[in-house]
């Protein structure tokens, strides 16, 4: 499992555009984590799914609101992973009001969540392979900050406690 001082692996993630920008097509753009992380400071959260109930009621709204407050702590981004594809994250980043606060990166094959060694095996609940709930900081692709929820639980990982770790 990745660790603080780490550097995290690379991996392609996706990411749903409405329209084009900044080079971005409309529709799903492919990007390397790596490459984004790099010279950034970023807060990555993980979680099991879109529009699932701890992910929609709490875990993304919470980042929403804070993405401010976090922002004047010296975030440059934050990211919401899950393993769901672009189209999913898209339209649940629609229905979250994330435009401008939050990014919405899709890693459909659990890829990079493989790679962090964060994966959990939901298939008896229909679910397949997803990501185990948890918050990181990225410096420059440097983990140096890393929360990790025990199964069923939403403690450590909302963006309050990360802010909170930021602000100490």
């Amino acid at each position: 499992m990745i660790a603080i001082g780490a550097r995290v692996p690379d991996a392609t993630l996706n990411e749903f555009f409405e329209v084009e920008t900044g080079g971005c097509a409309l529709g799903p753009n492919s990007f390397s984590a790596l490459e984004l992380a790099r010279g950034r400071k970023i807060v990555v959260f993980g979680l099991p799914g879109a529009f699932t109930p701890t992910c929609s009621a709490k875990h993304v709204p919470g980042f929403v609101a804070q993405a401010d407050a976090l922002r004047a702590a010296g975030v440059d981004e934050i990211w919401c992973v899950s393993v769901n594809d672009a189209f999913v994250m898209g339209a649940w980043g629609r229905e979250q009001q994330t435009g401008g606060r939050v990014r919405m990166m899709a890693d459909g094959s659990a890829e990079w969540t493989r790679r962090l060694g964060l994966e959990q095996d939901l298939t008896a609940r229909g679910m397949g392979i997803r990501s185990k709930r948890y918050a990181m900081v990225l410096d420059d692709g440097v983990v140096s900050h890393l929360w990790l929820e025990a199964p069923g639980e939403f403690k450590v990982s909302s963006a309050e406690a990360v802010l909170a770790a930021l602000r100490a």
